[in-house]
């Protein structure tokens, strides 16, 4: 596994081709989800050397073994330091000019590789590109009445290649000349906006961000993971990330617009006997206790509003 892997790093004098694209994985203590992510990455069907790096952010799992086991590149982080922090590692660790980033609980097809390589060299004016991300709940998942959206991150632009506003990273991919013009991932974002900030600087500098309709991957939640209680949690806490994010960029609704948010979730369960409605009702409600939370001032209107304090 991972053949084409281990000549990364190794001088051309060697006679060793560079490899056509960097995989860098961020993770902190979920072992067994990375586990799944590095099968998958060794069975891709890229016909140039690639290279992939784990960089583990702080772990007391069994990350390490996990990732040795699977042939890739190790790196920790201790302390840990936080998604951007490993992205910027990884891009400071590898070598390719095509840098992609993959979220440790993703399973990628065989074809997911050869197709982000391939639609980089399709689109050489693009400076990032993402793909298509499939919510996959294995197990004991909550039903859905199929109209609210996937409970976990899920992006599908459609079937063709297309210029994008925002791709997300649990699939993600830049070029590092792009990386070299902007400079790093902003260490002090996280829980929210991680990448979108990075990426909106990009399209302001004039970048262009291509959305890849064939480099699709699964983003997994497994287990106790898939269930309602664990998903409302997290829903939960990305909202409150989100609304931490807004208030950042300055484009945070007012408490009114939070308020019905919440109540149309509300209104969503009851009406369509909805259990994945929950998900979508923690969310609103990690935002509205934001909103409120201590050190707030948040104006109660129907626009953006303003915020202050710590």
């Amino acid at each position: 596994m991972f053949a084409s892997t281990l000549a990364v790093g190794m001088d051309d004098a060697f006679g060793v081709e560079p490899p056509a694209a960097s995989v860098v994985i961020p993770t902190r203590n979920r072992a067994e989800y990375l586990a799944v992510a590095l099968v998958s990455l060794g069975r891709q069907q890229l016909d140039r050397p690639y290279e992939v790096l784990v960089v583990d952010d702080g772990s007391s799992d069994g990350t390490a073994q996990v990732a040795r086991a699977a042939g890739v590149r190790y790196l920790l982080q201790d302390p840990a330091r936080g998604l951007n922090a490993a992205r910027n590692t990884g891009v400071r660790m590898t070598a390719a000019p095509l840098i992609a980033f993959l979220d440790d609980d993703v399973e990628v097809p065989a074809g997911w590789l050869a197709a982000l390589v391939d639609g980089a060299d399709r689109h050489p004016d693009a400076d990032a590109f993402g793909g298509p991300i499939r919510a996959r709940l294995e197990g004991r998942a909550p039903g859905s009445c199929g109209r609210e959206e996937p409970p976990i991150t899920a992006l599908d632009l459609g079937p063709e290649d297309s210029v994008a506003d925002m791709v997300w990273g649990a699939n993600l991919a830049i070029r590092r000349g792009a990386f070299e013009r902007l400079g790093p991932f902003d260490e002090a974002v996280a829980g929210h906006g991680d990448e979108e900030d990075w990426l909106r600087a990009l399209q302001r500098a004039g970048g262009k961000i291509v959305y890849l309709a064939a480099a699709g991957l699964d983003h997994r939640r497994e287990g106790a993971d898939a269930r309602l209680p664990a998903l409302a949690r997290a829903a939960y806490h990305r909202g409150r990330a989100a609304r931490v994010s807004d208030e950042r960029r300055g484009t945070a609704p007012g408490l009114a617009r939070e308020v019905r948010v919440l109540v149309g979730c509300g209104w969503h369960i009851v009406r369509y006997a909805c259990p994945q409605g929950a998900v979508m009702g923690a969310h609103a409600a990690g935002r509205l206790t934001q909103a409120l939370a201590p050190g707030h001032r948040t104006s109660v209107d129907n626009g953006v509003t303003s915020t202050s304090g710590g």
